[in-house]
């Protein structure tokens, strides 16, 4: 296969803020699948203070190729001053799946 994949993470602040997200990037077919995760505690630094908020997690799977818009999307849908955006290379996969994922995002 020629092209590569990628798992992307990105907390939300609520389920409402996750599915607007995943509904927004698939509708342009920048993913091919959103998962949504349960909220789970996050704790951080911002502005010098330790923080402990319950976020949602997005599992978003996605090509190399879409990678660029699908953060220029987020980005600018996010709430956060500084959404987390993780793109971690899925380095195997099954080929019905991969080939799936290349079809709806081309």
């Amino acid at each position: 296969m020629s092209a590569s994949y990628h798992l992307v993470f990105c907390s939300c602040p609520d389920k409402n803020t996750a599915k607007a997200i995943a509904e927004k990037v698939l509708r342009a077919r920048l993913a091919a699948c959103v998962n949504i995760g349960a909220a789970s505690t996050s704790m951080y630094w911002w502005d010098d203070h330790l923080h402990s908020d319950e976020e949602v997690i997005l599992n978003i799977k996605t090509t190399s190729e879409q990678l660029p818009a699908l953060f220029e999307m987020v980005q600018a849908a996010h709430p956060y001053d500084v959404a987390e955006l993780i793109a971690v290379p899925i380095e195997a996969g099954s080929e019905a799946y991969l080939q799936w994922l290349t079809e709806v995002t081309s």
